[in-house]
């Protein structure tokens, strides 16, 4: 197997729900057969992570990315951000995105936007999650219909 293929069957996992196996995976990759995860295997990771209610999980794997010299994109902090906001940990959500820019010199993207709104709405945080919406135009990221949806969520838990 290579990291192709490794992507693959963790992203399966993911979309099937079985985080334990997606993380079997990825811890076994380097060990099994020298193969080194990248970005993708760790956006994956994280998700499958997040989709699993583990979010601690997912934030320890994201954390250790830059240290094993890869570097987070914005599929890798839209994960993250997710994962954290599924788990309820809204103030974890939001520095994850407020340092997105300073830290690695990533620009969030509508998916950005949409996670921290809706991590705002299920922390109860509301008014927060309705300053990041109204910002986002301002910022050059027009709003979807998944950001129009996270603010009315976060604005009816409010």
């Amino acid at each position: 197997p290579n990291v192709v293929s490794y992507n693959a069957a963790i992203s399966a996992c993911e979309k099937g729900g079985q985080w334990e196996k997606a993380l079997e995976l990825f811890n076994s990759m380097e060990g099994r057969g020298g193969v080194k995860p990248n970005v993708i295997t760790y956006s994956a990771a994280i998700s499958a992570c997040g989709k699993g209610g583990q979010w601690e999980k997912g934030l320890e794997i994201f954390n250790s990315m830059e240290g094993l010299g890869v570097s987070p994109n914005v599929i890798s902090y839209n994960a993250a951000i997710s994962a954290c906001g599924k788990g309820g940990q809204w103030e974890k959500a939001l520095e994850l995105f407020n340092s997105m820019e300073g830290r690695g010199g990533v620009k969030p993207n509508v998916i950005t936007y949409s996670a921290a709104i809706s991590a705002c709405g299920k922390g109860g945080q509301w008014e927060k999650g309705l300053e990041i919406f109204n910002s986002m135009e301002g910022l050059g990221v027009s709003p979807n219909v998944i950001s129009y949806n996270a603010a009315i969520s976060a604005c009816g838990k409010g």
